[in-house]
């Protein structure tokens, strides 16, 4: 073999070699998923609550109308009941009738509580009062005695009931707001419970109630209540401590 056949075999012999050596060419490999183990572990997210604090305080407003609501149902049954019961009452004894002296008398009794209401009272508790004596006084003049008398006893528990009302509103002058309720409610505590000097938490505790404590509340603002309780003592209450009194 001579040296000009010798040198390009040479040649090819290193280029083969080299060829040999270098690492062959890979194909890019896919994308690896995402970790499961990972992914389980990241806690799902949390539904937001919206408070809506306008709507709140149209639903704590309505919680006490109804409130309210029933205390006058209540107090009209009772009526009712009262008047039915006098009722059966001169069907039994039917010949026990009241005498014109005891009709004038339960009468006058009327007029004189109409007058401690006159210019002091809500115009609703007047006006019921005067009609149930202008009543009487129509049967007493049809020589209706028993019916005058019962009339009269109505007229007079119409003022009593008025003069209450008129003793929750006196025990401070109607605040910014405030709502006096249509008849008195009739009240307890559902826990232990502070109550204040004035309709909100920033006023001063006035005394402390017991859970269960009776409480009569007269009026509200937005989701307080001015209430009295047994005692004689008066303040202002929140109304989710508060229930109707069985």
């Amino acid at each position: 073999m001579t040296f000009r056949t010798f040198v390009p075999l040479l040649v090819a012999l290193l280029l083969s070699a080299a060829c040999s050596g270098l690492p062959a060419s890979r194909e890019p490999s896919p994308p690896q998923p995402p970790d499961q183990a990972a992914t389980a572990s990241v806690p799902p997210p949390q539904p937001i609550v919206m408070r809506d604090p306008k709507l709140e305080q149209k639903l704590a407003r309505s919680e006490l109308l109804l409130l309210e609501k029933e205390a006058q149902v209540s107090e009209l049954q009772a009526r009712l009941d009262d008047a039915r019961l006098e009722v059966v009452r001169a069907m039994a004894k039917q010949q026990s009738l009241a005498s014109r002296a005891e009709a004038a008398s339960g009468m006058a009794e009327a007029e004189i509580a109409l007058q401690s209401l006159r210019g002091t009272a809500r115009s609703e508790g007047v006006a019921e009062v005067s009609r149930l004596i202008k009543l009487s006084t129509a049967e007493f003049d049809k020589q209706n005695y028993a019916g005058a008398l019962y009339l009269a006893s109505q007229a007079k528990g119409a003022a009593f009931a008025a003069r209450g009302q008129l003793a929750s509103a006196d025990r401070g002058a109607l605040r910014a707001g405030e709502v006096p309720f249509a008849t008195p409610l009739k009240l307890q505590t559902t826990k232990r419970s502070n109550v204040r000097d004035g309709p909100g938490s920033t006023f001063k505790i006035a005394f402390t109630l017991p859970a269960g404590a009776p409480l009569t509340g007269s009026s509200r603002v937005e989701q307080w209540v001015r209430i009295i309780d047994d005692s004689g003592r008066n303040g202002w209450i929140h109304q989710g401590l508060i229930g109707r009194r069985p």
